[in-house]
């Protein structure tokens, strides 16, 4: 319910304030704007280098690819998405809750580890669809197809049964908001089909969707780790990382270019869709609006939707095969089986070594979230002060601020220092994924401050409670469960978190599981057999916590992968 904020700024709150400003600025702006001075100012002057950048070949070409990559998975996502979604809104049929779930199952996978079964399976040589296809006599053993070809579909196909689930998640959410009554006032009109959705329903739900689309843009087009394993390099992020030790000029631009592309759509993003929720006289309910479908449209809905989580669950399925296969080459499934990679996961030194890492790398971030997200939640839902809406902006900006530019920004402007990530990464590993993962944290509290009545608060300060003894003995009890689901989400991201792994980084000792799967698929002695193997390790903690996170959270779920 909506709640008053105070005016009056306490000692205690002016000093978390504080110590708010000074986490943000030291960890996500300075870096930024270290790489923003080494782009612009060259040699001891000021320049303009975009011209520098376009007129590079690779980097003129990599940029294009990414934007052409992003592009092509948002709105193929989108027609994935935007059926799914509404059949899920508009219709009720038996085990549609199952069903639910399972298109969600894409989110408990890393798509850099759903390659590795991508490719298992459509590999030129021996890979299980060639190899099926031969079997069948539909192809000859001496002409397989190339189905990956340069990377570029490969990618796309991967990224998009892992984002559909984001655009998913923003659609539904939007629809429960819609008021039935202004459909069925626009039917009595004359308008039914795609005229009716064109003219009433997507302009309700535009918002949610565009806050997803964004999303969903920009992670395909800074993704890391699935293009790398398609060996798909011309794409900005991978040139990024290829130079990140080198202290090149053209290598910021690039970075600070990358940064100026997503920021914009966050910005768009926010100021012309997730801000302008359209009024309607009653809140949405879909309750009302559900209805049967005929036994025919019982049927196409569950063809569509088995079809959508079959070709989801195809990268899963393929991981969780290689992580158990001993052999399994030029045939469609394992031809023999084996537990021996599960066992030297949690036997040998320097898979353990990586589990402990990654550990300790995501509880200390994940207090790091605690303390700060709540705090942030805590001024934003319950104070007004100067400058609210700049802290607004900051604790989202990380949702916009790409991992790999994050990165890089930490790799650059904290070497030579007492947490040079070159000697150490720890506190910069800590700390990147704190900061990539706030949001969650921030959006999960904030869910529960605004459920939470003022009232109760100044009932309690009244009867002589200090403010810090109000919110640790009443405040903090009524949205433990929220502090909980956000906290559940940030650990087993910064878990498997992909892009600052690979880049701060580089020393085996240090080595976060995520790296470690990388460093291990490309082993000759059966690599892919144990990364997959790891990967399935992530895939157990990913699902239980999203599991988890959605029971907490119900249908606010969806607001965790929004931009505003």
């Amino acid at each position: 319910m909506p709640t008053d904020r105070s005016q009056t700024i306490s000692p205690v709150t002016f000093f978390c304030l504080g110590i708010i400003v000074i986490f943000f600025a030291a960890f996500l702006v300075y870096p930024l704007l270290y790489v923003f001075a080494r782009a612009f100012w060259w040699d001891g002057r000021f320049v303009l280098p975009f011209g520098h950048l376009f007129q590079n070949d690779i980097y003129r070409e990599s940029l294009w690819n990414s934007l052409v990559l992003g592009f092509t998975v948002t709105v193929l996502a989108t027609l994935v998405a935007l059926p799914l979604a509404f059949i899920f809104a508009k219709y009720r049929f038996p085990g549609k809750g199952l069903l639910n779930a399972a298109l969600l199952a894409p989110l408990i996978m890393p798509p850099f580890v759903g390659a590795i079964g991508v490719r298992r399976i459509l590999s030129l040589r021996g890979g299980a669809l060639n190899s099926l296809l031969v079997m069948l006599g539909l192809l000859d053993p001496q002409r397989t197809i190339d189905w990956l070809g340069s990377g570029f579909w490969g990618t796309v196909v991967l990224e998009i049964l892992h984002l559909y689930p984001i655009l998913f998640l923003n659609v539904t959410a939007a629809m429960a908001n819609i008021d039935p009554s202004l459909e069925e006032a626009a039917r009595n009109m004359g308008d039914h089909g795609l005229r009716l959705f064109r003219k009433v329903t997507f302009p309700l739900l535009a918002p949610g969707y565009f806050a997803g689309a964004a999303i969903v843009f920009i992670w395909s087009f800074t993704d890391l780790g699935t293009p790398l394993m398609f060996n798909y390099h011309k794409v900005a992020a991978v040139q990024i990382f290829n130079t990140r030790m080198n202290d090149n000029p053209i290598t910021y631009v690039l970075v600070v270019t990358v940064l100026l592309m997503t920021a914009a759509i966050f910005f768009l993003s926010r100021q012309f869709f997730t801000h302008k929720e359209t009024q309607m006289m009653s809140k949405g309910t879909v309750g009302a609006a559900e209805k049967l479908p005929t036994a025919a449209g019982r049927v196409l809905i569950y063809a569509v939707v088995l079809l959508v989580v079959g070709l989801a669950l195809l990268p899963h399925a393929s991981v969780i095969l290689t992580s158990v296969a001993w052999r399994w080459s030029g045939t469609p499934l394992p031809t023999a089986l084996t537990g021996a990679y599960f066992r030297e996961v949690f036997t040998a030194d320097y898979t353990l070594g990586s589990i402990k890492n990654s550990l300790l790398y995501s509880v200390s971030s994940t207090l790091i979230n605690i303390l700060v997200g709540v705090s942030v939640a805590y001024v934003l839902t319950r104070k007004r002060f100067p400058g609210m809406a700049l802290l607004d902006v900051l604790s989202m900006m990380p949702l916009a601020i790409p991992g790999i530019v994050l990165a890089f920004g930490y790799l650059r402007a904290f070497s030579q220092t007492a947490i040079d990530p070159c000697r150490n990464p720890t506190a910069l590993l800590i700390l990147s994924y704190a900061v990539r993962r706030m949001p969650f944290m921030i959006r999960a509290a904030m869910a529960g401050f605004q459920q939470t009545d003022v009232a109760l608060e100044e009932a309690s300060q009244n009867l002589g409670a200090s403010p810090l003894r109000t919110a640790l003995r009443i405040t903090l009890p009524l949205i433990a469960a929220n502090i909980v689901a956000g906290a559940t989400l940030c650990f087993s991201f910064a878990m498997l978190e992909v892009s600052d792994s690979l880049i701060l980084a580089d020393t085996k000792a240090y080595f976060p599981i995520t790296k470690m799967i990388f460093q291990m698929q490309g082993d000759l002695d059966r690599g892919d057999f144990k990364a997959c193997a790891f990967g399935v390790l992530g895939m157990i903690l990913l699902a239980l916590t999203l599991l988890l996170a959605t029971k907490l959270l119900g249908k606010k779920m969806g607001a965790m992968f929004r931009m505003g």
